[in-house]
């Protein structure tokens, strides 16, 4: 399945350490790179990117383990950490020709922008991210009961085989689970793109849950060391979230402006998967973002 929009080319382009990642770019103008969640693919930025395509060159990638992109064996835990997910990014964009590029990241995609604008600062220009916290922050944030709404960080953060065992005897089922319950307007995914994150992500369990086990371990270690280091983010940066604050019991924004000086925070009514559910919203607080 492809990108509605049309004049969407689809290529194969390469990501770190041997690795191509399935890519879709339309468009011309200053680039934007568009990176999706879990359990997704890049068609969660079709209804932006088609709002973008006029003004920019849009590139919007399957991560390294989902989608039509490559899904290496986790053979050590670099190889789906973060750090190595954000390069893939860069390489692919420099493959286009673009040593700078203004780049938004929804959910697991927003882990691994926030990973680049710490690790690639002279080339990110903009960096928005999408209903997260830092790794680091997000296991500090989760405490109690409210903390059930991410079961799934804690069942994928265990060693290689029960996880991918369960997930892989039920997999229609749970990732869909994830489609229902976190979507706050279950029409704005069609029946044919549910079905194809569906059939993406049952083709990739193994590769879904060695990115998430990364962020229980070495992104821990990454986050950390920046922590550490008084590493900041050096490019304008908005984040839009649910009110995850309110709900878990602590200041979503004061978390960001401990990473990113030039913050914009705001607060959506839409959905977890708000990219889709409120495409306008998003691609004008995009716009405001490229502006500053």
């Amino acid at each position: 399945m492809t990108l509605t929009p049309p004049g969407f080319d689809h290529v194969r382009l390469p990501g770190a350490e041997g690795v191509e990642l399935a890519v879709a770019v339309g468009g011309s103008g200053s680039p934007v790179v568009l990176l999706h969640g879990f359990p997704q693919t890049h068609l969660a930025w079709r209804l932006v990117a088609e709002r973008l395509v006029a003004e920019h060159t849009v590139i919007c990638p399957d991560l390294r383990g989902y989608g039509a992109s490559d899904k290496p064996a986790a053979t050590g835990p670099e190889v789906y950490a973060k750090r190595t997910m954000a390069a893939d990014i860069v390489n692919a964009a420099r493959a286009l020709g673009h040593e700078h590029f203004a780049l938004v990241g929804h959910d697991r995609g927003a882990l691994v922008a926030f990973r680049a604008g710490l690790d690639h600062p002279e080339t990110i220009t903009h960096l928005g991210l999408l209903d997260i916290v830092p790794t680091l922050d997000m296991w500090n944030v989760l405490h109690g009961v409210p903390a059930a709404v991410g079961y799934h960080l804690f069942l994928m953060a265990q060693p290689p085989g029960l996880p991918e065992a369960m997930i892989a005897n039920s997999a229609d089922a749970f990732f869909g689970s994830f489609l229902d319950a976190w979507a706050g307007d279950p029409t704005a995914m069609p029946p044919e793109i549910r079905a194809g994150y569906l059939r993406a992500s049952a083709a990739a369990v193994t590769s879904i849950v060695a990115d998430y086990r990364a962020s229980a371990g070495i992104d821990i270690t990454h986050d950390q060391a920046d922590l550490d280091a008084g590493s900041q983010l050096a490019m304008p940066v908005t984040v839009v979230q649910q009110d995850w604050g309110a709900r878990l019991g602590y200041d979503a924004a004061g978390v960001w402006r401990a990473w990113a000086p030039d913050l914009d925070h705001r607060l959506t009514r839409a959905g977890h998967f708000m990219a889709e559910e409120a495409p306008d919203e998003i691609t004008t607080t995009i716009r405001e973002l490229l502006a500053r």
